[in-house]
C-alpha cells in the first residue's frame, strides 16, 4: 500500500462506501471530525448495497432534536426496528457471497449492539471493516472543530456525499468485482459489498480504484 504522507481529516459514516475508503487506506493517518453539528441527509446515517431487485439504501434513524446539535450528541432512534431490517437486508443480500460465512458474524455483533449513540456506532462498525480489510494505519478523533485546515491536513469534510455522485471529484475509479445480484457492475457501494465478495482480495481492489 502506497499511503500518503498528507493526513486526511473527513466525517464519520455508517457503513461507508468505496470511494470514503479509497481516502482512508492510501493515508497514512485519518483523523475523524467528532467536533463537527450533525449533517441531515449525508453518509453519516445511511448507506447503500446491493439487492436482488436492485440497489438498496439502509438508513439508521435518529432522534430528532434541535436544530443544531453535535455529532457525537445524536442519538439512534432505538423505538424503530430498523436494526431487524438492516441485518435482514444485509443477509439476504450477501449470504450466497463467497465470503459472507467469513466476515459477518463480525458485523452482526457490531450492529446488534444497543449503542446510544450514531458517532460510536459507526466507529465500532468502522472498525470491524478495517480489521476485515487489514488495514493498520493510524486513526483518531478531532478535538476541536476548526473552520479550515492547517496546509498539512486534506480537509475531505462533507466532500463525499450522496448529493453528489463520485463521478463528481477524483477520489475513486470503479475496479469491477463480482457481485452476487445484477448483470452490471454497480459501483461505490458500501464496503460491505466488497469485503463480502472478495474478502483478502478487497484491499488490493481499494488501492486499484484510488485515483
Amino acid at each position: 500500500m502506497n499511503s500518503s504522507e498528507t493526513p486526511i481529516l473527513i466525517e464519520l459514516h455508517y457503513l461507508p462506501n468505496l470511494e470514503f475508503f479509497t481516502r482512508l487506506v492510501n493515508a497514512n493517518t485519518t483523523v475523524f471530525e467528532a467536533q463537527e453539528n450533525y449533517v441531515k441527509q449525508s453518509f453519516r446515517n445511511r448507506c447503500y448495497i446491493a439487492g436482488a431487485n436492485g440497489i438498496l439504501p439502509l438508513t439508521v434513524p435518529v432522534v430528532k432534536g434541535r436544530k443544531k446539535i453535535r455529532i457525537k450528541e445524536i442519538q439512534i432512534d432505538h423505538d424503530q426496528n430498523w436494526r431487524k431490517i438492516h441485518l435482514r437486508a444485509l443477509r439476504s443480500s450477501y449470504g450466497r457471497a463467497p465470503f459472507f460465512e467469513f466476515y459477518f458474524d463480525y458485523f452482526d455483533d457490531a450492529l446488534q449492539k444497543r449503542e446510544k449513540y450514531l458517532f460510536d456506532f459507526n466507529l465500532a462498525l468502522l472498525t470491524v471493516c478495517l480489521q476485515s480489510l487489514g488495514v493498520t494505519n493510524s486513526i483518531s478523533l478531532s478535538e476541536s472543530y476548526l473552520r479550515e485546515t492547517e496546509g498539512n491536513f486534506s480537509d475531505l469534510r462533507n466532500m463525499i456525499t450522496p448529493k453528489s455522485d463520485f463521478t463528481n471529484r477524483t477520489f475513486y475509479q470503479p475496479i469491477p468485482y463480482s457481485q452476487v445480484f445484477g448483470k452490471d457492475f454497480a459501483p461505490n457501494l458500501s464496503v460491505i459489498d466488497l469485503i463480502m465478495n472478495e474478502g483478502p482480495n478487497s484491499l488490493t481492489i481499494l488501492n486499484a480504484s484510488t485515483l
